[in-house]
């Protein structure tokens, strides 16, 4: 029997009489608040962009002549599908050096395609229908969505410039049912550049604890701390069997485009997420692998240029942002801010699209960062200094020109 097409939304394409072809908490998922607005980006020409968070650096050299000698040895096989167990050696080493968690390469860490696709296999490997997985907003965009198609139930906890943006512990708490299974972190936080104190990440250590919570701790801008790091919530006591430490080698030594994460964690975890992996990824990449496995081995000097760099990057146009009556806070971390443009009287779609229309500056709206985000345009200063006071000369003309009267027509209208 066939069922009427009214079962699809109505504005969707109009398809052969039968049952809606899209599952329904796909076709309700909102695109990418920054790739839909960057799409308007890419028509446009002599545009300025703040836009997408991807490091200007090229990778350093050592991690690209090892992808390249890695081709020409014929590494182009498939590895475990935890990863090569000797970037998983590697990885593992590094994380008790640089971060103070010691895990087994052999059955506690997965190497994935990209954190991003870590954070999908954890929330998949964890939640059952209706479960509940508490996350703070403003927040990267995939969080809810992943939380999502996982058939989970997506709980924002806001955090606000008056606390730095970071996650106050009592309202998390309040944010807690018994449907929740878990929390996650993600500090330093993209879109806002804040951090958690040691104090707070005490404080959310013991909810979990108390409320018996997984916590999903997304570190991919960690040592773009431009502070003293505080310590993963994983080395706390208790917390290292509850804590899937996420993670990989995209913004420290800009390989975006090579796709390498990873998720350390308890082994029952780890194994579930690999389950997922093993029927869909199989592996990430073997020559990016080898790139990873190069980075962690050679390019520390590398990333602490580049963090260098960003630091004074984040100086420059914290300073111009506040100087045009945008009030900004300095990032802890990150290479993002996070300006407050509601002196303006502008919504934060409003500003983006003036901007862009207006001055060729490309910003991203607070909103695609969740709700309470509105009020806020997120920069990226992963652009030079010459781009990014380009930027900020426009961005000052175009607030400029907002402030100016609106002139009366003083013309005396014929009778």
């Amino acid at each position: 029997m066939n069922v009427s097409t009214s079962r699809c939304k109505k504005n969707s394409v109009p398809k052969p009489a039968g049952r809606c072809r899209v599952a329904p908490h796909i076709q309700d998922l909102p695109k990418s608040g920054i790739r839909a607005f960057f799409d308007l980006v890419n028509e446009m020409k002599d545009v300025v962009s703040l836009g997408v968070g991807e490091p200007d650096f090229v990778t350093p050299w050592t991690i690209r002549e090892t992808a390249l000698y890695s081709l020409e040895r014929g590494h182009t096989c498939y590895t475990s599908n935890l990863g090569s167990l000797s970037l998983r050696k590697a990885i593992c080493k590094y994380l008790e050096s640089d971060f103070g968690v010691d895990y087994n390469p052999q059955n506690e860490c997965l190497v994935t395609v990209g954190v991003s696709e870590a954070l999908d296999l954890a929330i998949r490997a964890i939640l059952s229908p209706g479960d509940e997985l508490v996350y703070h907003e403003p927040c990267y965009v995939s969080y809810p969505a992943e939380i999502r198609m996982a058939h989970g139930v997506p709980v924002a906890v806001p955090t606000y410039a008056e606390d730095r943006f970071a996650l106050d512990p009592v309202e998390l708490e309040k944010a807690i049912t018994p449907r929740t299974k878990a929390i996650l972190l993600n500090f330093p936080c993209n879109p806002t550049g804040a951090t958690l104190s040691m104090e707070q990440t005490k404080a959310i250590a013991e909810i979990a604890i108390k409320h018996d919570l997984i916590v999903l701790s997304d570190h991919i801008y960690s040592e773009l701390t431009y502070g003293p790091m505080t310590p993963s919530i994983a080395t706390l006591p208790g917390m290292k069997e509850r804590t899937v430490f996420l993670h990989g080698f995209s913004k420290a030594f800009a390989m975006t485009g090579l796709r390498v994460g990873y998720a350390c964690g308890p082994t029952d975890i780890i194994d579930a997420m690999m389950k997922i992996h093993q029927y869909s990824m199989l592996c990430a990449p073997v020559t990016s692998q080898d790139a990873a496995e190069e980075a962690l081995l050679s390019a520390k000097n590398d990333m602490v240029r580049m963090r260098e760099e960003y630091k004074t990057r984040r100086g420059v146009i914290v300073k111009r942002l506040n100087e045009i009556g945008l009030k900004c806070l300095m990032p802890e971390g990150s290479f993002y801010v996070f300006p407050d443009i509601r002196s303006t009287g502008l919504s934060s779609h409003e500003f983006a699209m003036r901007l862009l229309e207006e001055q060729k500056v490309a910003v991203v709206p607070g909103p695609a960062f969740g709700d309470c985000a509105e009020g806020y345009i997120r920069c990226s200063y992963a652009t030079s200094l010459e781009k990014i006071n380009i930027a900020m000369d426009r961005m000052e003309a175009f607030v400029k020109n907002l402030k100016k009267p609106v002139k009366k027509n003083t013309k005396t209208k014929r009778k």
